[in-house]
């Protein structure tokens, strides 16, 4: 289950990866997106002022007026459209990019816990291999006359083996 669940330390830099992030966006995206927004949003305005005074200009041809103020309405909706599909696609884009960061970041910390496991292995391996020689070099610098002696030494030295191996565990 611990491989599972992050550790506190890949937490915190996500997190401070994830308020960078968002930090540049907003620094970087959010004021050029907004200023546009407000220009057009002035040029809507601008717009429906002079189909007003058009209006107020030729009251006496009603017939050209609701034309003028019909094709500024559609003017503005297609303006506000526009609008409302660029912020979509600003906000769709900025949660695709969270979205990458986050799997690369959990890519990177899987590679990691991979490679600290293969490095805990290795290292597990040249203890057993040290104690092994450890073993053979005791078992061949003693004089030992009998069998029952050798296989004490040996049942000694396995216990020692299984002691090392639970106290690394």
């Amino acid at each position: 289950m611990d491989l599972v669940t992050p550790g506190l330390g890949l937490v915190f830099w996500m997190v401070v990866v994830f308020s960078l992030l968002l930090f540049l966006l907003k620094k970087f995206a959010w004021k050029p997106i907004i200023s546009a927004l407000n220009e057009r949003e002035n040029s809507i305005e601008e717009a429906l002022r002079s189909a007003e005074q058009a209006r107020e200009q030729m009251s006496k041809l009603k017939s050209d007026n609701e034309a003028l103020f019909r094709q500024a309405r559609e003017e503005r909706d297609q303006i506000l459209k526009e609008a409302k599909e660029m912020k979509e696609s600003i906000i769709s884009e900025a949660r695709k990019s969270a979205e990458e960061e986050g799997k690369r970041m959990i890519q990177k910390a899987t590679d990691e816990i991979t490679k600290q496991k293969a490095a805990a292995i290795a290292e597990l391996k040249g203890q057993v291999a040290s104690l092994s020689v450890s073993i053979a070099e005791k078992l061949i610098n003693s004089q030992l006359s009998n069998s029952a002696e050798q296989q004490n030494i040996i049942a000694s030295q396995v216990n020692n083996l299984n002691n090392n191996q639970q106290a690394i565990a």
